[in-house]
C-alpha cells in the first residue's frame, strides 16, 4: 500500500489543496489542515481559550451546501488566503493578521446570506485544529472501499465528497480491522483510533453544490454501517509524501 493522494483543507468546509509531501508532529494534524474556520455568530467559541465544539457552530457543508462552489487557496509562505466565488467575485487577505481575518469574515458572511447567524467571525488560533474530532487526527480512506460503494449504488461518489487527507488502495473494507493498530507511513507512525462515520455533508455534490445523493443511507443499506474511512493520531512525527509505503504493524 502506498499514499496515492495527499490533501489538506486549510479552511473548514472549503476546498482541498493537494500536496506532494508534509511533515507531521506527534499529537498534531497535517499542518494547516482545518487551521481556519468561520464561526457562526451564535457559536460559543472563545479564541482566548479554544476548545472543540461541534461543526454546526461553524460554516460547514453539512449546513451550508453552497460553499462547495467556493474555491480556496492558502499561501503559507505569506499567510494569504484567496477565495473565489462562482460569479467571479474574489478576495485575498493576510489571514494571519486580525485585519485580514476580519475582511475574509465579512466576505464569507455576505456569501452565506440568510444562512449566516448573527455576526460570524473568521478565526485562526495557532495550534488549534477546527476538525470534526475532539483531538487532532489524520483521515484516511481506502479507494477500494469507495469503489465498492460506487459499484453497489451504480453511480459515481466522488472522493471530494469525503474530504480525506490520505487516500490509499487495499482490499475493500480491510481498513476497518486496523482500529487500535499502528501504521508506518513514510517517516511517521500513526495509531488508528476509529472508523469514520459519515455525515450529511457527503450529500453535497462538490461540482454543483446540490444535495443529489445520500451516501450515509447508501452505506447503511449496502453494508450495514455508515462508515467510510478511518481516523488516526500521530504517535511519532515525520515526513509523509506521495508514494510513501503504508505498513500496518502487528498488534
Amino acid at each position: 500500500m502506498r499514499v496515492d493522494r495527499l490533501y489538506r483543507y486549510p479552511v473548514k468546509g472549503l476546498t482541498a489543496e493537494a500536496m506532494e509531501a508534509t511533515a507531521v508532529v506527534a499529537g498534531g494534524a497535517i499542518p494547516w489542515d482545518r487551521a481556519f474556520a468561520l464561526a457562526q455568530g451564535d457559536a460559543k467559541f472563545d479564541p482566548a481559550a479554544p476548545t472543540w465544539i461541534p461543526k454546526t457552530n461553524f460554516m460547514c457543508l453539512r449546513a451550508n451546501a453552497r460553499i462547495a462552489l467556493l474555491r480556496a487557496s492558502f499561501d503559507e509562505r505569506h499567510g494569504t488566503l484567496t477565495l473565489l466565488a462562482p460569479d467571479g467575485a474574489a478576495i485575498e487577505a493576510d489571514v494571519l493578521a486580525p485585519s485580514g481575518r476580519a475582511e475574509i469574515g465579512v466576505w464569507l458572511t455576505r456569501f452565506l446570506g440568510p444562512e449566516a447567524r448573527g455576526v460570524p467571525v473568521f478565526h485562526h488560533v495557532p495550534g488549534h485544529v477546527f476538525g470534526d474530532q475532539r483531538a487532532p487526527v489524520i483521515s484516511l480512506i481506502n479507494e477500494a472501499s469507495r469503489a465498492a460503494l460506487e459499484a453497489l449504488v451504480g453511480n459515481r461518489r466522488h472522493r471530494r465528497r469525503f474530504r480525506a487527507n490520505i487516500w490509499f488502495n487495499a482490499p475493500a473494507w480491510s481498513e476497518h480491522d486496523w482500529v487500535g493498530r499502528d501504521l508506518l507511513i513514510g517517516g511517521a507512525r500513526l495509531r488508528v483510533t476509529k472508523r469514520t462515520v459519515r455525515c450529511p455533508a457527503t450529500e453535497v455534490n462538490p461540482d454543483t453544490a446540490e444535495r443529489d445523493a445520500d451516501p450515509v443511507a447508501e452505506l447503511r443499506a449496502a453494508f450495514g454501517h455508515a462508515d467510510l474511512g478511518i481516523h488516526a493520531e500521530v504517535i511519532e512525527g515525520g515526513t509523509i509524501a506521495l508514494g510513501d509505503a503504508i505498513e500496518v504493524l502487528p498488534t
